[in-house]
């Protein structure tokens, strides 16, 4: 990760052009904070000292990024979304419109509890919808999609797609962001999107046959060429 500290226009052009980190002028990103190249910072967002941030991302308006947060690469966080102290995202997160972290379960303006941050961590892959909220000490999966207004109370498997308040496993979803149908003769389920297979190889548990959960994604598979609504099974009007 690179070190970047702007300060206004100045700074911010004359780090994009050493490290390809683009950082817009509104926004302001302290002391301390660790930015990787070709990450992009829109408007009006605020980066806390010792955040890590890295390669590649992509923040939105109004993006907030508490003391010590850690940041992978490759994620995009949509606009109005704050992540706080306590909040870890890997690899390739993807942070829907105005989704909702916490900290503290049980806050009180009148009890202080800045060392009792519980820490919540979002694997690789893992999609949250626009305006899915998350109850702070959770993890969600690998590749998990959190619908969008769903209230995440609980741990979340890799591929599970939960729903509703409180957020509930309502099938599996492909790496690629498509709901998997049921499983042929022999317990496999594949992406009608990528061609790449899963199984569940005990209950609750699902891994892919063809790529590692860490592993990249092969270049061609890399562009989605494929509009959802012409995946869904038949009948189906939601994710």
């Amino acid at each position: 990760m690179a070190v970047n500290k702007p300060r206004g226009q100045r700074a911010a052009k004359k780090s994009a052009s050493a490290q390809d980190v683009f950082i817009h002028p509104s926004s302001h990103v302290e002391d301390g904070a660790l930015i990787g190249g070709g990450t992009r910072i829109w408007y009006f967002c605020h980066i806390r000292k010792q955040a890590r941030l890295g390669r590649d991302c992509n923040l939105g308006q109004n993006v907030f990024v508490g003391e010590g947060v850690v940041i992978g690469n490759g994620v995009k966080i949509q606009n109005n979304v704050s992540v706080y102290p306590g909040v870890t995202l890997e690899d390739f997160v993807f942070l829907g419109p105005a989704c909702v972290f916490t900290n503290v379960t049980n806050p009180r303006a009148e009890v202080n509890r800045h060392d009792l941050y519980e820490a919540t961590l979002v694997r690789r892959g893992a999609t949250l919808g626009a305006n899915a909220t998350v109850i702070c000490g959770v993890t969600i999966g690998r590749y998990a999609f959190v619908a969008a207004g769903a209230v995440v109370t609980r741990d979340v498997p890799d591929y599970a797609l939960v729903t509703g308040v409180p957020a509930q496993r309502r099938g599996w979803m492909s790496r690629h962001g498509v709901r998997l149908t049921a499983p042929n003769r022999r317990g496999i389920m594949t992406c009608p999107e990528s061609g790449l297979r899963y199984r569940v190889e005990k209950p609750g548990v699902l891994h892919c046959l063809d790529i590692g959960e860490d592993e990249p994604l092969p270049e061609k598979l890399r562009t989605g060429r494929v509009l959802y609504r012409t995946l869904r099974p038949r009948g189906q009007h939601k994710v």
